[in-house]
């Protein structure tokens, strides 16, 4: 462990402040007074804001829009350095996370100890997560977005209360020139992050990260600007096919200048999903079986992959399906978001993802198989790998309300006087006398 992570700071008891956020949620201003200025003005903020004490944070970006933004962010720059800075030696036993983010509050990297990774992983504190203060409320990389200025909290003083198991300390990072922010260098982990060392080392890192962009960008300065190409047509960046929970998919095309969106029909939206899973390439015959279920179908499949082209030529010729075989570039899916938001331990953000099966309206056999593999997915990794929190959210879906073995292992995850056990013993008298 880094040796920055040193002494445990004197502070109002954990319990008082539990009080008094419970009292302001209350109603009661008057609790404010039981803590900290900075954490006082912030909860109110958050009060003000209609920000729940409890919530996910929303999941911003994904992906490969997440990796086509943070490639192009001035901070990714600075990894290195914040790096050999903050995390010195063992990334994975380091002890503490770190984070950085724009200046809107999303995260971008998150990176630091394996095992403290997968354990924040679990409130939503993850590279695409939006943390800053309208969404989470207090927390260090929002709250200091917010003043400008470096801030710690510690444990119970979050106003999420998924987050009071951490401690953290965060400070904004700015353009040297403007003054503009351009994000923020967070560090979490237990009460070592939040100590008057932690905070010097992390306005230090800050500080250095300014510096080092300010050299980079006098020195690209003296550069002849590039000359880009004309064009008749923007340039898709990246694109993104939505399909859980939606007959007509929606295709959203990004731009240097913004977005747009192409309402799909289902044998369109079919086909390019089968596409975008199937990354290779298709032969037509091995298309026209997942699509219509009869690898014969060739000659129906090519007159909707002319329609498909024409729809796509206008508005996003790079996407344009090529042939011999079928392909596609790259193109991210909320159904592929939401099986690596599993990976990444999110559990709880990838099961509030699952708005509806894929395509539900669809009868193609990919689509079928593909709606299958996600559950199984989605179920298994849930089984094996998730909290108690995230297995609440589980059977209380419609995917997992029927769920037995779900049900008798969340009994066993929950303390024995949890008030929550009555509800699912009566649930499984219910199943196993319906069965």
């Amino acid at each position: 462990m880094p040796s920055l992570w040193l002494t445990r700071p004197d502070r109002v008891s954990r319990a008082v402040i539990e009080r008094a956020h419970d009292e302001l949620l209350a109603g009661n201003l008057d609790a404010l007074v039981a803590v900290r200025p900075l954490v006082s003005a912030s909860w109110s903020r958050s009060v003000s804001g209609s920000v729940a004490a409890d919530a996910l944070p929303s999941l911003d970006l994904a992906g490969a829009e997440l990796d086509a933004y943070r490639s192009a962010h001035p901070l990714a720059e600075a990894l290195p350095l914040i790096r050999s800075l903050l995390l010195p030696g063992s990334h994975d036993d380091a002890g503490v996370v770190v984070a950085i983010g724009d200046a809107s509050g999303r995260l971008l990297w998150v990176e630091g100890d394996r095992e403290q990774r997968d354990r924040v992983g679990a409130m939503g504190f993850i590279a695409g997560a939006n943390w800053a203060e309208e969404s989470v409320g207090t927390a260090a990389p929002g709250t200091a977005l917010a003043l400008g200025r470096s801030v710690q909290v510690r444990g119970s003083e979050h106003f999420n209360r998924l987050a009071r198991p951490w401690s953290c300390t965060a400070a904004p990072i700015r353009d040297a020139q403007s003054g503009c922010l351009l994000g923020v260098i967070d560090v979490t982990g237990g009460e070592e992050a939040a100590t008057p060392h932690a905070q010097m080392l992390v306005d230090a890192t800050a500080r250095a990260v300014e510096n080092e962009l300010l050299v980079a960008k006098m020195r690209a300065g003296t550069a002849p600007a590039a000359v880009k190409p004309s064009r008749t047509h923007p340039l898709t960046d990246r694109a993104c096919l939505r399909v859980l929970g939606r007959d007509l998919a929606l295709l959203t095309l990004h731009f240097e200048g913004g977005e747009q969106s192409i309402a799909l029909s289902l044998r369109h939206a079919e086909i390019l999903l089968m596409l975008s899973v199937h990354r290779q390439g298709l032969t037509a015959a091995r298309l026209a079986e997942l699509v219509y279920g009869d690898a014969r179908a060739i000659s129906t499949l090519r007159p909707e992959m002319v329609r498909l082209r024409r729809v796509l030529e206008t508005r996003a010729p790079e996407l344009v399906p090529e042939s011999r075989p079928y392909r596609i570039p790259p193109i991210d899916t909320d159904a592929q978001q939401l099986l690596e938001l599993l990976d990444r331990g999110a559990h709880r953000i990838a099961l509030s993802m699952f708005t509806g099966e894929v395509l539900p309206g669809s009868l193609a056999p990919g689509i079928d198989q593909l709606r299958s593999e996600m559950r199984r997915s989605l179920r298994e990794t849930l089984l094996s790998e998730a909290s108690a929190e995230a297995l609440l959210d589980y059977v209380e879906s419609d995917l997992g309300s029927d769920d037995v073995e779900a049900l008798a292992q969340l009994l066993r995850m929950l303390p024995a006087r949890s008030p929550r056990r009555t509800g699912i013993v009566a649930r499984l008298e219910t199943l196993s006398a319906r069965n």
